[in-house]
């Protein structure tokens, strides 16, 4: 048996080992050194006494727990005599080779699986995030269709003919602010075109009835003697 080659898989166990604590890994190396002592042969006679000061543990409940779960997880074989005069054994396990070594090693091996495979699941996340933004923000940039700037329009208690002179003027030049800037928001666009429509509108109707009431306009002084 090499003593480093026993040691080495014991602790390589114990850090994947979340069912054990600092008092299970202590008596184990108690054991392990009566196993040892003993040229690990196995069974090995122990005292309960000597393996709780070598492991420190106080209690005498805590000492049955931990040689009892540690039989359990098959690090060991716990023979107990029930004889204060006797002391009980403990057959010791080459853990390189025993069923919870083997175990270890599963675990090991389906935890990296699992953490290649939610690394992808988080990658494949991210470049979704990444297209569904990239795909709102082109849809604020510029509308689907003709069909949603009239609905738009509509909205906003505007005609289909703004509607398809705004779409046609910005489909022209690539929905591009003047001819040069990409533009961010097809809708306040949309708003700007309305307000600006509204205002020309306002103003044509302004100029229309000045001239209509400077043609109407009659002047009293005129000669009727005079030819026309």
């Amino acid at each position: 048996m090499n003593y480093i080659k026993l040691l080495t898989a014991a602790m390589e166990c114990f850090v994947v080992d979340n069912r054990l604590n600092p008092t299970h890994v202590s008596m184990y190396i108690a054991l392990f050194q009566y196993w040892n002592l003993n040229r690990f042969e196995n069974p090995v006679s122990i005292s309960r006494k000597e393996i709780m000061k070598l492991s420190k543990i106080g209690s005498l409940a805590t000492y049955h727990k931990c040689i009892k779960n540690l039989h359990e997880w098959e690090y060991l074989e716990y023979l107990p005599s029930h004889n204060p005069f006797k002391g009980s054994l403990v057959n010791m396990f080459n853990l390189d080779t025993s069923p919870v070594q083997a175990l270890i090693h599963y675990r090991s091996d389906n935890e990296q699986a699992l953490a290649h495979y939610r690394s992808d699941i988080e990658q494949a996340l991210v470049r979704s995030k990444t297209y569904t933004n990239n795909k709102q923000y082109k849809h604020k940039r510029q509308p689907q269709n003709l069909e949603e700037v009239i609905q738009f329009f509509f909205k906003k208690e505007n005609s289909k003919i703004e509607a398809q002179k705004f779409f046609n003027y910005y489909e022209s030049n690539g929905w591009k602010v003047g001819g040069k800037t990409d533009m961010k928001d097809w809708q306040a666009a949309a708003r700007n075109w309305m307000i600006k429509a509204n205002e020309q509108k306002q103003h044509s109707t302004s100029t229309s009835l000045v001239q209509k009431q400077h043609n109407l306009n009659a002047t009293t002084n005129k000669e009727y003697h005079e030819p026309l």
